[in-house]
């Protein structure tokens, strides 16, 4: 069974620093993933030597960009949005995601780690 999970992380940058992280093969590189590669529209995850395969489907430059696993067709999209406070100026980095139910734990853990990866990238 299939869950979306929507999970909220304050960091201490601004979107136009945090954006080229979320949406160019580089930045990726820095903390979501051991390599990204890039052909067209379609972004190519390596992790531990596995590929995986990603189609931009939807972005707005430093607000969100929108992905969807090609490998998996029941997997839906997957998206990373920046959200600022209009009275603090405090960013938030939204990830939406699907998982299966049982995997929810292991997932949260993962993104987790991945943003303690990112935060330690933008130096916050």
């Amino acid at each position: 069974m299939k869950k979306k999970i929507v999970l909220e992380y304050p960091l201490n940058s601004s979107p136009k620093v945090l954006y080229p992280r979320l949406s160019t093969p580089g930045g990726l590189a820095e903390w979501f993933a051991d390599d990204v590669n890039l052909k067209g529209n379609i972004y190519f995850f390596i992790w531990e030597g596995t590929e995986q395969r990603a189609e931009l489907v939807h972005r707005k430059e430093n607000k969100y960009i929108r992905f969807k696993w090609i490998d998996d067709p029941e997997e839906p999209v997957f998206e990373f949005r920046i959200n600022v406070d209009e009275l603090t100026g405090d960013v938030a980095l939204v990830i939406s995601d699907t998982i299966d139910e049982d995997d929810e734990d292991d997932a949260v853990s993962l993104w987790d780690s991945q943003i303690s990866e990112l935060k330690h990238v933008l130096g916050s």
